[in-house]
């Protein structure tokens, strides 16, 4: 553990918080290291702050799953698994070492690696979630084989913390690759879209693509044969690896700028788009990062024709997130109902009444 972290069980400190706001009525907002404040609509409650709850519970290299307390932040568990040559396969972002695991998880936001690994909800196994109704109970488990609980556990990947609050997470974790390189091509981003279904189609080892405007860069991980012969075979300049931190923490130039910045997931392989601003693409395309000055509802009404939906990453938009079709949004209204029949946990941050 990182020197000067404190380990600490501060649960029922927690489910004593949850208890006194259900009986007064109390809006709640979980939060951690607050790096993911900026996302959603603003919350008017009383903050529950989660990390004094933290520590690593458990954590057995051979078996490739730890679990945590949802307060611990995710710089502690990356270091315990960097020291075990290990690794989150779905590379969260660290929100400049703010972030928290239980934010991870509340967030669903994945790195540079989610289109070949998986996304955040991919790797979680087990949860320990207090639930509105003031209980605080256990869902999945601690191993690949358990699977009951297992898709509520996933379903609190990118909840943000409307459902109730996170105290533990155990999560699925992978060995780190043994060689890295990543390569520039000075190519436009319909030909390297072009590139990228064909290096799929040759199962070469791409664990990122982004494509900048100008120039495509590309992560090829795996075994030192496999990696120098994908080099050879896709060819242009080395590129520094740090590339990918400053992408996935959002800290490369393009993301200096006074426009508000907006978020497009979109299907695999969709062509360029006349995008009314500047486009970073990420996910080999399937994630596009977009400065304009447009209103959100014709850019969310432009990504939803094109099969996707658009999430402002600008604070105080007022409708952050792509509008649910009216049948998506009774489901939601009740699984609320069901976690959280009072509605404390962080009221209207996803959707107005919800």
């Amino acid at each position: 553990m990182q020197q000067g972290f404190q380990s600490a069980d501060n649960s029922a400190d927690l489910l004593a918080q949850v208890q006194a706001a259900i009986a007064s009525h109390t809006p709640l907002r979980p939060r951690g290291g607050g790096s993911k404040d900026f996302l959603g609509r603003a919350v008017d409650g009383v903050v529950l702050d989660t990390r004094s709850h933290s520590g690593i519970v458990s954590y057995d290299p051979t078996e490739l799953v730890i679990t945590t307390r949802a307060g611990t932040p995710l710089s502690v568990l990356q270091a315990a698994l960097d020291d075990a040559g290990q690794m989150l396969g779905c590379e969260p972002p660290s929100g400049n070492g703010a972030a928290t695991v239980g934010g991870m998880v509340a967030s669903g936001l994945s790195g540079p690696r989610r289109p070949w690994s998986g996304a955040v909800r991919d790797f979680v196994l087990g949860t320990r979630l207090i639930t509105g109704r003031g209980t605080h109970l256990r869902f999945g488990g601690e191993v690949m084989k358990n699977v009951a609980g297992y898709d509520l556990s996933r379903l609190l990947a990118g909840s943000f913390g409307c459902l109730g609050l996170l105290t533990e997470v155990s999560l699925k974790v992978l060995p780190k690759p043994q060689c890295s390189h990543s390569l520039r091509l000075e190519v436009t981003f319909a030909d390297a879209l072009q590139k990228l279904a064909e290096w799929g189609r040759q199962a070469l080892p791409v664990t990122g693509a982004s494509h900048d405007g100008h120039a495509l860069s590309v992560r090829l991980e795996g075994g030192e044969a496999m990696v120098e012969a994908s080099r050879l075979r896709i060819g242009g300049d080395t590129l520094d690896g740090g590339y990918w931190a400053e992408l996935r923490e959002r800290r490369l130039p393009f993301f200096v700028d006074a426009r508000p910045l907006w978020r497009l997931s979109l299907p695999p392989n969709t062509p360029p788009l006349p995008l009314p601003g500047d486009v970073l693409a990420d996910w080999g395309g399937s994630q596009r990062w977009l400065l304009s000055d447009a209103d959100a509802g014709t850019l969310q009404a432009f990504a939803a024709m094109h099969g996707g939906h658009a999430t402002c990453y600008h604070a105080g938009c007022e409708q952050p997130f792509q509008p649910l079709a009216p049948v998506l949004m009774r489901y939601h209204r009740q699984l609320k109902a069901q976690m959280d029949p009072h509605g404390i946990f962080n009221p209207g941050r996803l959707y107005a009444g919800l």
